[in-house]
């Protein structure tokens, strides 16, 4: 199987004059999963090349077996190094997609017309997508083939409101992923703080938080699998 994670480019977190990017263990713990699936993984990013890492996620609190794994991995770090630029790549080359998150795709990739058009392809191709934490709000343009929000009436999660008030950053974001996919008409649900959650509502998988990243890919893995037997 083919996956393709499509990462953030974006490296500022609003006008804090700090760094943000997308967090480590969400990219670190499916690449594994998909790996030792046996997939193949292309990354992207919107501007190519090596994508700007949330120094917060890799502060020792943070860190797992896995992003541990990933910088000591020089074929990881060098596929990091060398990320396709997103609109260059092509849904229908890839058996699906993964969206991890971080703050950094609530400017770039929840704006992005590329990845828009992305997901609304993966989605009329019949594929499966996953997305996770913030990157679900990555799907506050996308429409169905019949002009609808994606995730109306679609069950989903993501980042939530008391997580993004814990990490002090309500007035930072562009916009609040919980609200924002409420505001869509999606039916959004969510489990306490900081533990691992994931929704599965058809084809679309959407995880709380990091901690959900690793199951989500899971959840995708078997869905994947299940689709193309």
């Amino acid at each position: 199987m083919k996956v393709l994670m499509v990462i953030t480019s974006h490296d500022q977190l609003g006008d804090t004059g700090r760094r943000t990017g997308f967090w480590l263990e969400e990219l670190a713990a499916p690449y594994y999963r998909f790996r030792d699936a046996g997939w193949d993984v292309t990354l992207a990013s919107p501007r190519g090349g090596r994508p700007p890492l949330d120094p917060k996620s890799n502060e020792p609190e943070f860190r797992t077996d896995l992003t541990r794994r990933f910088e000591a991995d020089a074929d990881a770090e060098a596929q990091l190094d060398t990320t396709l630029r997103l609109d260059s790549v092509s849904a229908d080359d890839f058996d699906t997609v993964f969206y991890p998150g971080g703050h950094g795709p609530m400017w770039d990739l929840a704006e992005d017309p590329t990845s828009v058009a992305l997901i609304e392809q993966v989605v009329r191709s019949g594929k499966a997508i996953a997305l996770v934490c913030h990157a679900p709000g990555a799907l506050r343009h996308v429409k169905t083939p019949e002009g609808t929000p994606l995730v109306a009436g679609r069950k989903v999660t993501g980042f939530t409101d008391t997580e993004e008030e814990a990490v002090g950053l309500t007035k930072v974001v562009p916009f609040l992923v919980e609200d924002e996919l409420v505001a869509k008409g999606a039916h959004f649900s969510k489990a306490d703080d900081w533990q691992p959650y994931v929704v599965t509502d058809g084809r679309l998988i959407t995880g709380q938080n990091p901690a959900s990243s690793g199951p989500a890919a899971d959840e995708l893995i078997s869905l994947v699998e299940k689709i193309n037997k």
